[in-house]
């Protein structure tokens, strides 16, 4: 501690005196300021409280009113409903649970906390703080009506929260604090500042009500989240049918997905079909023109980009729709032209009449001679063969795909096969490529152009796979699933090439969708040379860090009593009950036990190991579906998750077995539809699942011999060995050289690359 000289402790002492009056003087001038500040919101002066010197002026204190936590006045009987009506909806809230225990219980540790307080605490201060809340200026009725509207505002917040199934206590921590803020702001006639400040989803949800009384404000948030949000608003459209902004939010929607306006204008609702027919902005009219006044409205709107800028009339596409090559061959030429607001439209009307009007005609006259099986195709130009064959993937017979490929190239000439790609603007050419690769047509394609041209063709299939978002992978699946029937040993060699180039260019760019996409490429390249026995699929599966590619073992599934559940989808067409009636017949022998029920039938071995498989009956449509649910119900009370899936139906049947599919599955019998989006889709919901597909219709003669071969090698208790079972079947259909051709079709799952890079992708994202 420094001792100072007591000569310098005087002359401090001295300009302290010297000081002190201007000291008090500036205190005295600050006192004065702060008194003449106004004071907070909701501040109000108390009465005087005495002083203990009586000759001196009494003081005040001031109180702010938002801050109180006890009730001022009692709460008068009209309020008093409401706040019964907010207290019922929290203890709502607190049975939620289980337990009327004052705690909302959440799986996190800290998350509970946070959701009571926010809840069941902060709600109640909010329902003193509206009680308390100074009139400022207001008439008593005036300001029993304001309170009354914060209230209900308060009531439906806790209301939109029970609503919630898995509330997530962060989100209505925000809620609840942005409800106190804007309920203090409309008390003070600062509503507007404060939605400006606070403009988003949560402020609009919660001035639902304090809205009506501020259409100014109400305008402002509806406006600004709509242009931030719009898909998310017109969801809500019957909230704001009547206001004027409508209009803006519908014409920015039908922009972005016409669709939904298109359904909005057609709908039985007044409320979201008046708003879409009143709107003056002439993309959205030409919506309400062709879906009001169009004789084939469903026929006419993918011409939409037509309507609109005039190009024709809808009395001219009306017309045009009922010549179905005509009307085929605009929607090729809408294709071409690439409008990318209506493409989702006629990308879709295009699929859907390849399928009926082309692909399923020459498939169902597959015995015929050729002159009658592609008469559909007869008048087409070469583009129209393109996109039949590409959008057909899904379903097309190999000998529907070879003879329309020849016709097609017939009439490219004297294009050569890159000319005609580049006139496409190579749309879907890694799809064609793969599927000439998959149809033995590749050389001949690529015989069609110059070397130097074949060179640019496949540097172009193998390049830019890494543009795109993480999860787009559509691209880089056609060209894995190519690899897999690649015979010529240069192209491989060439392809080969180019993979380790592209790798070295994402690697160069710090890519990382690049890097692992042809790292995936190069070993799908070598594994698909090794992995035709078991030593090669071991090899291949430890490269691609994957659990084995050739096989699933018992145990995986099995239950733990040691039982195999297998699940069976039927559908109520004419097909389907053939299907069901011959996939029944194969359990006719003594070793099975079969009984039925109202919806289902049920299949169990009567030898080996126990399985037991359930197949809902092919009721007439839409009853099939009923009893796929019910199936489904039973199963799930009995807590039986079947671990494999067979879908025996056509491919427009397909998504509703899709979305039935769990983690726990682990085989899945397509028996069609291999292509891109449906592998993708199966493994999204069963990421182990090893998937059997076809590159067409599955058959009953086919399908059954696969089941059959599952099934004894499960009663057996045997591991699934996909090799093993796919050699006895080569060697079964070898001597049916009827069936050949399609069994030839099916993917067994170490040799579906395209499952396999989908696969062994997502688990590297994770990794890295």
């Amino acid at each position: 501690m420094t001792n100072y000289s007591p000569g310098f402790r005087r002359a401090v002492m001295r300009k302290i005196i010297v000081l002190l009056p201007l000291i008090l003087f500036i205190l005295c001038i600050a006192g004065n300021l702060y008194a003449q500040q106004p004071p907070p919101p909701g501040t109000r002066l108390v009465a005087p409280v005495p002083h203990v010197n009586k000759y001196k002026k009494r003081d005040t204190i001031r109180v702010n009113l938002y801050l109180v936590d006890t009730l001022m006045r009692p709460i008068p009987i009209a309020r008093a409903y409401f706040h019964d009506r907010i207290d019922k909806e929290q203890q709502k809230a607190d049975m939620a649970d289980g337990k009327a225990d004052s705690f909302l219980r959440q799986k996190e540790t800290l998350q509970p906390f946070i959701l009571t307080r926010a809840i069941l605490r902060d709600v109640d201060k909010m329902q003193v703080m509206v009680e308390n809340m100074p009139a400022n200026g207001k008439d008593a009725a005036e300001d029993n009506q304001h309170k009354l509207q914060y209230l209900r505002a308060l009531w439906e917040m806790m209301r939109l929260y029970n609503t919630d199934t898995d509330p997530d206590p962060f989100y209505y921590r925000k809620v609840v604090a942005n409800m106190h803020d804007m309920l203090i702001a409309a008390n003070e006639n600062k509503l507007l500042p404060f939605v400006v400040a606070n403009t988003d989803v949560i402020t609009l949800n919660n001035g639902k009500v304090i809205f009506d009384k501020h259409p100014d404000v109400r305008a402002y948030v509806f406006t600004k989240v709509g242009q931030e949000d719009p898909m998310m608003l017109i969801k809500r459209l019957d909230e704001y049918a009547n206001d004027s902004f409508a209009g803006e939010i519908i014409a920015v929607v039908a922009r972005i997905n016409p669709s939904m306006i298109f359904n909005y204008a057609q709908s039985t609702n007044p409320l979201i079909r008046t708003p879409v027919h009143r709107t003056q902005d002439p993309f959205v009219q030409a919506i309400v023109q062709i879906a009001t006044k169009s004789r084939a409205p469903l026929k006419a709107f993918p011409f939409l980009n037509d309507i609109y800028t005039g190009r024709r009339t809808l009395a001219e596409i009306d017309a045009l729709a009922d010549r179905p090559d005509d009307y085929f061959q605009n929607l090729v030429r809408l294709k071409l032209e690439n409008d990318t607001v209506t493409r989702s439209i006629y990308t879709a009307e295009m699929q859907y009449r390849t399928l009926k009007n082309y692909v399923r005609q020459m498939n169902d006259l597959h015995e015929e001679k050729d002159n009658v099986r592609f008469k559909c195709i007869d008048s087409l130009p070469p583009a129209s063969l393109y996109f039949i064959l590409v959008y057909g993937q899904d379903e097309i017979y190999t000998s529907s795909f070879i003879g329309t490929y020849r016709r097609m190239m017939e009439r490219i000439k004297p294009m050569t096969g890159n000319e005609f790609l580049a006139s496409l603007s190579y749309d879907h050419f890694r799809t064609f490529i793969r599927m000439c690769a998959n149809y033995n047509t590749l050389s001949d394609f690529l015989g069609s152009m110059e070397d130097t041209s074949r060179t640019a063709v496949m540097t172009r299939f193998i390049s830019n796979l890494q543009l795109g978002k993480e999860d787009d992978l559509e691209d880089a699946v056609d060209v894995a699933d190519a690899f897999g029937s690649i015979r010529d040993s240069v192209l491989s060699d060439f392809l080969q090439k180019k993979v380790k180039e592209n790798y070295e260019t994402s690697y160069t760019q710090q890519s990382k969708k690049g890097m692992i996409v042809y790292s995936l490429l190069s070993m799908l390249f070598e594994g698909s040379k090794i992995s035709n026995n078991d030593e090669g699929a071991a090899v291949a599966s430890a490269r691609l860090k994957l659990p084995p590619i050739n096989k699933v073992h018992f145990r995986d599934v099995a239950d733990d009593s040691g039982t195999v559940y297998q699940q069976v989808f039927f559908y109520g067409d004419d097909d389907g009950k053939i299907s069901y009636e011959s996939f029944m017949s194969e359990f006719k022998r003594k070793s099975w036990k079969v009984v039925t029920e109202k919806y289902w039938s049920v299949i169990t071995s009567t030898s080996g190991k126990k399985v037991v498989i359930y197949a809902n009956l092919p009721l007439k449509e839409p009853e099939d579906e009923d009893a796929q649910d019910s199936l489904g119900r039973y199963l799930a009370e009995r807590n039986i998750h079947p671990r494999i899936i067979i879908h025996r139906g056509h491919s427009y049947h397909l998504p509703i077995t899709l979305a039935k599919l769990t983690r726990d599955v682990k085989i899945v019998i397509l028996g069609s539809c291999g292509g891109y989006h449906n592998l993708a889709l199966v493994l999204d919901r069963s990421p182990d699942a090893h998937i059997v597909s076809s590159k067409q219709i599955g058959a009953m003669a086919i399908n059954e011999p696969i089941v059959r071969a599952l099934n004894a090698s499960l009663v057996d208790g045997e591991d699934v060995n996909w090799i093993t079972m796919w050699q006895d079947l080569d060697s079964y259909f070898s001597k049916r050289k009827d069936l050949h051709e399609k069994y030839d079709d099916y993917v067994p799952p170490y040799k579906n690359l395209g499952a396999i890079f989908i696969k062994a992708y997502r688990q590297m994202m994770v990794n890295l």
